[in-house]
């Protein structure tokens, strides 16, 4: 752990395009209140839809709050071992190393830990109101479907970027050795919440077709059939809190390796630059996730979904240009 990004210290310029992207990462987590805020506001359906959707809700929230008290403890304890690795070898930023590695492992288990919650959370609420919308209009169910899951999104993006920016302008030149503890943070909550959910859904989709159908021959997805409640609650961790976790897990492992593999050969630019591309990528996501609305109720749901994809990868590859 005695490597370093060898970097001189950013010039003024380079410490005002650290500040932009810091900010952009804040609009990010903005953009995503924003989002929350106007699918929750859209109606949730029946009374039945809401007692079921309510059921689910419960579910998802006991089975995390149970992962995450065994996850916490597990955490904590790395947390502590980690302190106790291998530090640096200037006894000035010694412990400095040690405890920044420490507190951003802790930091990128919470921001893993808080996407997936966040990813969770809104499904189970956006559920209803999405089966309810798709009764008078596709194109209304559509857009509260996709915004929900770009709220998702733009936690993971705003997140993962907001932490490894904040680690670098702190750290600079000993940013390697506390941006490892950062990604391996993350990673750990991914797989405990990937795997975890995974085989919750796996264990309650069986007991479903098993009782359910075969033994008391009721229909594999009736609300009269306990065990579809237990199945939509492992379809929300493992597909939801899960796949959101995992995500943030690669988004930000991948953009430290780039902070790491740029610094080695480009010094400050080269850690600068992927940030830069991330932040370019926020922005173009907020504006294509406008673009991803039916023209029409006859319109496939792809269409409008390519049209918001397309639009913000040509943005991306004009910004990318632009900064390159």
């Amino acid at each position: 752990m005695h490597g370093a990004i060898h970097v001189s210290p950013p010039t003024a310029l380079e410490s005002q395009a650290l500040w932009v992207i810091w900010c952009i990462a804040i609009v990010a987590l903005l953009y995503a209140f924003y989002l929350m805020k106007e699918v929750l506001s859209k109606s949730a359906g029946s009374k039945l839809m809401q007692e079921i959707s309510k059921y689910v809700q419960e579910g998802a929230n006991a089975y995390l709050a149970r992962q995450f008290k065994t996850v916490a403890l597990f955490t904590v304890v790395l947390g502590v071992v980690l302190m106790f690795t291998s530090g640096d070898p200037d006894p000035a930023w010694d412990w400095k190393i040690r405890i920044g590695r420490a507190i951003a492992f802790l930091v990128g288990a919470t921001f893993s830990a808080l996407t997936g919650f966040v990813g969770m959370s809104l499904t189970t609420r956006a559920n209803a109101r999405v089966a309810h919308a798709s009764l008078t209009s596709k194109k209304e169910a559509l857009t509260i479907a996709f915004r929900t899951g770009a709220i998702a999104g733009m936690f993971t993006i705003g997140l993962g970027l907001l932490g490894a920016t904040s680690i670098f302008m702190i750290y600079l030149s000993k940013a390697s050795e506390v941006l490892v503890g950062f990604g391996f943070g993350g990673c750990l909550l991914a797989l405990f919440m990937r795997v975890g959910g995974g085989i919750y859904t796996k264990a309650a989709d069986v007991g479903a077709d098993l009782v359910g159908k075969v033994e008391k021959n009721i229909p594999e997805d009736d609300p009269r059939n306990p065990a579809t409640i237990a199945d939509n609650v492992g379809d929300n961790v493992g597909d939801c809190a899960g796949m959101a976790a995992d995500i943030f897990e690669s988004y930000e492992v991948t953009l430290v390796a780039a902070m790491i593999l740029g610094s080695a050969s480009f010094g400050t630019v080269g850690v600068i630059f992927p940030l830069m591309l991330r932040a370019i990528g926020v922005l173009t996501s907020i504006i294509g996730t406008y673009f991803v609305k039916a023209k029409d109720e006859t319109e496939h749901v792809m269409k409008p979904i390519n049209r918001g994809f397309f639009i913000a990868s040509t943005l991306s590859i004009i910004g990318f240009a632009l900064v390159t």
